[in-house]
């Protein structure tokens, strides 16, 4: 089985790259799922009801989000209906919508799992308590591919969980820090690791909005409205080719389609 995970998708360049180029891609590597974070897709940072369908109907089976999940308000709602969009697990249970998604697909089931870091980041559930919490609920022990999008700012921390689930999980990839690293591989006990996918949207940017924008902000350390950047853009992901029998990871290829 072929599961093709892609980086975090900003704003409508982002969305509309995915829409021109994922479908085909599908077909030439013979993908069976897509799992896409989609935390930034709506311009202006979080996600919508609207970029969410958009990338739906452009081909992801579910969507993935992380520190900006909660960004729009708009989106309370559709996370607490039966959809395929997962917020972080480690927020707190009263937060609307749900930490995993099992994507059934007749023959077998798929336990996608959002976890979120907390080097840097906000002070939530330990990711590892939370992960070792939910491999144990029946639902998820009962799917033989199991995979996790953890949401992290440090490396270290998504090198540790990656370390810490392998042999646990399908695979493991890292999402948040929009720069596609090189350290794709099969871990010791057939658990696929990336430490980041990386990003969906424009090349010519930093992390999808303007540089100048961010430049200044790093000179002057004032706030800044984060506007998205126009041109070429990529996409950032990668492959994990999976045994169907054993839910291990067979090979591991990363992405960058432009």
């Amino acid at each position: 089985m072929n599961i093709l995970t892609i980086g975090d998708v900003v704003g409508t360049a982002g969305c509309e790259h995915i829409r021109n180029r994922l479908s085909a891609f599908k077909k030439l590597k013979s993908i069976d799922v897509c799992i896409i974070n989609g935390e930034n897709s709506s311009d202006g940072n979080g996600i919508t009801p609207a970029s969410a369908q958009y990338l739906f109907d452009s081909g992801a089976d579910v969507l993935t989000t992380g520190n900006h999940a909660y960004r729009r308000k708009e989106m309370y709602e559709y996370m607490d209906e039966d959809c395929a969009v997962v917020r972080p697990a480690n927020f707190s249970s009263k937060n609307p919508g749900r930490g995993y998604y099992i994507v059934d697909k007749g023959s077998f089931q798929i336990a996608v799992i959002n976890l979120m870091g907390v080097m840097y980041l906000d002070a939530l559930e330990n990711p590892f308590d939370c992960i070792d919490r939910l491999l144990l609920q029946d639902d998820i022990k009962n799917c033989k591919i199991k995979l996790v999008d953890f949401h992290a700012e440090a490396t270290s921390e998504k090198r540790a969980m990656g370390f810490y689930i392998d042999g646990r999980v399908s695979a493991i990839f890292g999402t948040h820090t929009h720069v596609q690293t090189a350290d794709e591989q099969v871990l010791q006990n057939g658990t696929g690791y990336i430490t980041d996918i990386g990003m969906s949207g424009v090349i010519q940017s930093v992390l999808g909005v303007k540089p100048q924008i961010i430049i200044e902000k790093f000179k002057t350390n004032m706030p800044a409205r984060f506007d998205n950047e126009s041109g070429e853009c990529s996409m950032c992901g990668c492959i994990f080719e999976i045994d169907n029998r054993t839910g291990k990871t067979l090979s591991v290829e990363r992405v960058d389609i432009r």
